[in-house]
């Protein structure tokens, strides 16, 4: 017994065959991909295509008639698991109306640095007001401009309303 135990014991002696194979099989795959076409992007000119799927910047969407869609729940906040969304919310008047709800987000924060892009307050808001969109370009030079506000979160208002606005202020 203690004879077979020593014997299973020893290292394996060098198989110059194996070795070799492997050799040849690594050598294969090199040769392989030196021979395939280069496949480059002429990035920032050229950009890959976004999967359907992909959730990139912010944006705050508007109904067709220039309301927001924000009622100023606040659910988005409560969804985002890194706490980077800040919603203060507003009363609603008769005389300026913002929203359609009885309230309004007075102010709507996120902290780009912070987020994830994880998709949890787009799923979280009732009204879809809060949509992550395909831009994925967003560098900046300081931290201040990655807190992004209401402001540039909003679509801008749809044509047909602008021009309204505008005629507006000219009478």
């Amino acid at each position: 017994m203690p004879d077979e135990e020593t014997k299973n014991d020893r290292p394996k002696q060098p198989n110059v065959a194996e070795d070799v194979g492997a050799l040849l099989t690594g050598l294969k795959t090199t040769l392989a991909e030196t021979f395939k076409p280069v496949v480059t992007t002429m990035y920032p000119e050229d950009k890959t295509p976004r999967s359907e799927r992909y959730g990139g910047r912010h944006y705050l969407r508007r109904y067709d008639d220039g309301l927001e869609r924000c009622i100023g729940c606040e659910l988005c906040a409560a969804a985002c698991p890194v706490g980077c969304i800040l919603v203060i919310a507003a009363e609603n008047s008769d005389e300026e109306r913002v929203s359609p709800g009885e309230r309004y987000a007075k102010t709507y924060e996120i902290n780009m640095l912070r987020c994830i892009f994880c998709g949890y307050c787009e799923e979280a808001c009732p009204v879809q007001a809060i949509v992550l969109g395909p831009e994925y370009e967003l560098s900046d030079v300081s931290r201040e401009k990655f807190i992004y506000t209401k402001e540039r979160l909003l679509e801008p208002l749809p044509p047909a309303v602008q021009a309204r606005l505008d005629g507006k202020k000219a009478t």
